[in-house]
């Protein structure tokens, strides 16, 4: 399956399934409605998905017009970055390597842009071990001892280096 541009043109139908797959994880990633949806693929820095929806990804950069607390608390932080707001794979696309080519997908896009930082959070409360796993497994460390309360969740912020990605060439559109 191919890696593909998320943007203005996508099909509504496309975007229906984004905004399903996205609230079925809300506790992971947060409840989304079509124009708030909307306004971050608009805004991303990077917008993908894979197959008809099996998994997306959205990503910004420290220039992005996005609100997001977590993404807040980056931007005073660190001067410039790529924050992965969030990712979902669709039940039956588990186990495939999605989330893995996506993420590979945004660090070449960083470092296209010139970017060395990757920063994102964790769910600490409650706690996703294969989140970490996974996040660890790209040389994703936390940053000291923060942790960040957003709704219901408490999230721990993570951050890797490009030295640390070991990336494939990013894929042409």
């Amino acid at each position: 399956m191919t890696i593909e541009l998320i943007d203005a043109g996508t099909p509504a139908d496309i975007l229906d399934k984004l905004l399903a797959l996205n609230n079925a994880h809300a506790l992971e990633l947060s409840w989304l409605d079509g124009e708030k949806l909307a306004r971050m693929i608009r805004g991303a820095f990077v917008a993908r998905r894979v197959g008809s929806v099996d998994a997306f990804i959205l990503a910004f950069d420290q220039d992005s017009d996005y609100e997001g607390e977590n993404f807040g608390w980056f931007k005073t932080r660190y001067e410039r970055f790529v924050y992965v707001d969030r990712i979902a794979v669709a039940a039956a696309a588990r186990g495939r390597g999605l989330a893995r080519r996506l993420y590979e997908d945004v660090f070449a896009a960083a470092v296209d842009a010139g970017q060395n930082l990757i920063v994102c959070e964790v769910n600490s409360e409650p706690p996703n071990p294969e989140s970490d796993a996974f996040h660890a497994s790209f040389g994703f460390e936390h940053v000291g001892t923060a942790a960040l309360w957003s709704g219901e969740k408490t999230v721990i912020p993570v951050i890797t280096a490009s030295d640390s990605w070991g990336i494939p060439k990013r894929p042409s559109f």
